[in-house]
């Protein structure tokens, strides 16, 4: 009976100590956790409402979350009575050894985040990044995802594509097709341009305004090379850049228009 009464007693005091702690940790999460959900969901409505990037808008708002999260139990543990100093120095401790352990993907992290800020480039435009042709297919938080001409999947870090040079061509609506051709040297240019001018006004893809050109480029060691520069929507890119290739020849043959290639001449002694 007095090991009963002891016990007691000690459940008691126990109570009495730590009880009022105990009912108001728990409150203070449960308030808490209240107040996150509800700065969440306003956070969430404002960059809704701002059009924030959807891969964007979920990290960041994640990522408030954890952090709210984290400080709120770091309270409730200091409601309890526990020194948080040391546990507050083993986290920071923990979140420099991440840091340094994924150095690289957080710059990837850093440079998607730029990204989808800066917008250099959306999904479905033909651009050149860190030796890659390709049209966006993706963009993620780490990495951007193209499709190559060849139909072939480049995954490119964002760190890299961030930080480097980015060729868009498809930003301004509009691309010029650059062939070149060359023709004899005893060829008449005023007909063999009008002709090349002809085959590409033809092209419904060729653009109108700005009009396509041909122009005289370089006097060659057996040819007199001409500029033949269409322009087009890109996505009709390759469609242009091959027609206009074909085109040239078919309509230089049309017109007796020479094309001259290397030839060979054989002296026997």
């Amino acid at each position: 009976m007095e090991n009963a009464e002891v016990w007691i007693d000690k459940g008691i005091d126990f109570i009495m100590v730590f009880g009022p702690k105990i009912i108001g940790a728990i409150l203070i999460y449960i308030i808490g956790s209240w107040i996150i959900k509800k700065l969440i969901g306003v956070a969430n409505k404002g960059m809704t409402k701002q059009q924030y990037d959807e891969s964007l808008k979920k990290f960041l708002l994640n990522l408030a979350k954890w952090a709210l999260t984290i400080f709120l139990i770091i309270t409730v543990i200091s409601t309890l009575g526990v020194e948080t100093t040391s546990f507050a120095a083993v986290i920071a401790a923990a979140g420099l050894a991440i840091g340094l352990a994924l150095q690289g993907s957080l710059s990837n992290f850093a440079g998607g985040v730029l990204l989808i800020i800066f917008k250099p480039y959306k999904i479905g435009d033909l651009i050149e990044a860190q030796g890659v042709l390709g049209n966006v297919k993706e963009i993620e938080i780490f990495t951007t995802k193209l499709i190559t001409p060849e139909n072939k999947l480049a995954i490119v870090p964002n760190g890299a594509m961030a930080n480097g040079n980015i060729v868009n061509y498809t930003a301004e609506g509009k691309i010029r097709v650059d062939t070149t051709v060359g023709v004899a040297y005893d060829s008449d240019l005023q007909k063999t341009k009008e002709v090349l001018l002809a085959m590409l006004v033809s092209n419904p893809k060729v653009l109108k305004d700005p009009a396509p050109s041909v122009n005289v480029s370089e006097l060659a060691d057996s040819s007199v090379n001409l500029a033949v520069r269409p322009f087009c929507k890109p996505e009709d890119f390759w469609d242009v850049y091959f027609a206009t290739i074909e085109g040239t020849k078919k309509a230089l043959d049309t017109a007796g228009i020479e094309i001259p290639y290397p030839h060979e001449v054989q002296i026997n002694k």
